[in-house]
């Protein structure tokens, strides 16, 4: 089975966090369930590491931009790794209201640590989905991404 970190965090994202379970599943029982779909101890280790990077950054001092917002420029890394497909989405979620600076940067950072080659579209919305579901205050924002998500038919404009 050909899988990334990325696959691994789906999968638990869809299976322990996202109908917020009755019980809370211990991490050696995810691990487990893991083996068990086929995913390889690699990656399963550096899909718990991006989760572990993630909770780090859980509490964020809000950011009080009384003025224009900053303008964000890539660096080459970035660029390398992101389509402009991928950034202008980044910027939509920023000109609607569902992503601030703040929480684009940690959705830069947990992008650049999925440590894959190219991100794709869906990588982004995965990821910024996963990043608002862990920001305390985040909820209407998240609700938001979820329709995102799932409305293929979406046309972004920034």
């Amino acid at each position: 089975m050909k899988e990334n970190v990325l696959d691994v965090l789906m999968f638990l994202f869809e299976r322990y966090f996202y109908d917020e379970p009755e019980h809370e599943t211990d991490r050696e029982t995810m691990e487990e369930n893991l083996h068990q779909a086929g995913f390889s101890s690699a990656e399963i280790a550096k899909a718990f590491h991006w989760l572990d990077g993630l909770a780090e950054q859980r509490h964020q001092p809000e950011l009080n931009l009384q003025a224009d917002r900053p303008i964000r420029v890539y660096v080459k890394r970035e660029l390398d790794r992101m389509d402009t497909e991928c950034r202008d989405f980044l910027m939509y979620l920023e000109n609607i209201g569902i992503l601030d600076a703040l929480r684009r940067e940690l959705v830069l950072d947990r992008l650049l640590a999925l440590e894959s080659d190219e991100i794709s579209l869906e990588d982004v919305k995965w990821v910024v989905l996963m990043v608002l579901f862990n920001q305390p205050g985040q909820e209407a924002n998240y609700a938001w991404m979820e329709d995102l998500m799932f409305d293929s038919e979406q046309e972004y404009r920034h």
